[in-house]
């Protein structure tokens, strides 16, 4: 393991004095999605960490316990009716809510709440001082859900009531959600579309070929927040070239103009080319330099305020490997190039 770690910096100059944070909890284990062909599994959470114990430094990641989101931060979003339908499906023993997709069990609202409260207590950390990458390893995932609806695994949004906390707790009102999880996130965009002080930039497979069928180049918001919502759609079969172009062109220029105070970060890793979850040719690389990006803007724009909350990616290994990759990223931000070039070493 000391060879392993000591390669990891000196092939990435990061030093021994690295600490990232991971908001998780063994709870998220208690979602049980019924087995079988389910692809939202408890073992998603557990090679992360695995991964991350046996390939970074010892000591240097370190775990908080989220606490519940409240009702009245749910509420932000959700309807109360939501609310109602989904304890009471899961505490009458009901399998899933709407579709197969939604599976549940007893514990399931119970640990929604806890993924929905990952969020606000990792910017409670951000804001208290405390150092490097913060990343919420958190399921059931969240960025399809609607205010009255389940949709895609997702129940809770973890992300739209991440940032409500933001601005209301903190006043950090001009928040920039960068998502690059392979779907489009529909339910982001239907929280944030008519706001002019939220951005949200999604990089998604085009709906024409992916779930859930939203997230169009011309939807750029509406009413005060016409401009704020930027779709970048990319054809199945895009690697990592497209994505860094989109990043180091589009993506720039939306940050330059926006300025934002804060990033909330929706982390999926279901576009690598190993996840038949879509039809993206990812590599584990890409992930690295997404998160050195990341990092600088985040460094630029709004004094390294970032949290970033997972979302998809259920190829195992491959989501281990670039979660760890990602994370090395955040780390390394002082060694991003102009155009950089896309590694893909697989631990």
């Amino acid at each position: 393991m000391a060879e392993k770690c000591s390669t990891l910096r000196e092939m990435n100059g990061i030093t021994d004095h690295i600490a990232i944070t991971l908001v998780m909890d063994a709870a998220f284990s208690r979602h049980d999605t019924g087995g079988g062909d389910h692809p939202e599994v408890p073992e998603r959470l557990h090679v992360i960490r695995h991964f991350l114990e046996a390939h970074f430094p010892e000591g240097s990641v370190s775990t908080v316990s989220p606490r519940p989101a409240t009702r009245e931060e749910l509420l932000r979003f959700h309807t109360e009716g939501w609310l109602c339908r989904f304890e009471e499906a899961a505490l009458s023993g009901r399998s899933f809510i709407d579709h197969p997709d939604n599976q549940v069990c007893y514990d399931s609202f119970e640990i929604a709440m806890l993924a929905a409260g990952s969020g606000p207590t990792a910017i409670d950390l951000v804001e208290n001082g405390v150092p490097g990458p913060l990343f919420c390893c958190v399921r059931p995932p969240g960025h399809h859900a609607e205010p009255n609806m389940p949709l895609g695994f997702c129940f809770f949004n973890n992300c739209v009531i991440a940032v409500r906390y933001w601005q209301q707790r903190y006043g950090r009102q001009r928040i920039c959600i960068l998502d690059f999880d392979a779907h489009h996130g529909n339910g982001i965009q239907a929280a944030v579309d008519a706001e002019a002080e939220t951005l949200y930039i999604s990089l998604h497979e085009h709906p024409s070929f992916s779930f859930p069928g939203t997230g169009w180049a011309e939807d750029r918001g509406s009413g005060a927040g016409l401009g704020a919502v930027l779709n970048i759609p990319l054809p199945p079969g895009s690697g990592d070239d497209r994505v860094l172009a989109a990043m180091d062109v589009e993506i720039t220029a939306a940050l330059e103009e926006f300025r934002p105070d804060a990033f909330v970060i929706a982390a999926g890793f279901d576009g690598h080319r190993k996840d038949d979850m879509s039809g993206l040719s990812w590599s584990t690389g890409l992930y690295r330099q997404i998160g050195r990006r990341l990092a600088a803007w985040s460094r630029e724009y709004a004094a390294s305020r970032m949290i970033s909350i997972l979302e998809g990616g259920y190829h195992l290994s491959s989501l281990a490997a670039s979660v760890g990759a990602y994370l090395e990223g955040l780390l390394g931000a002082d060694s991003v190039q102009a155009v950089p070039q896309s590694r893909d070493r697989e631990w």
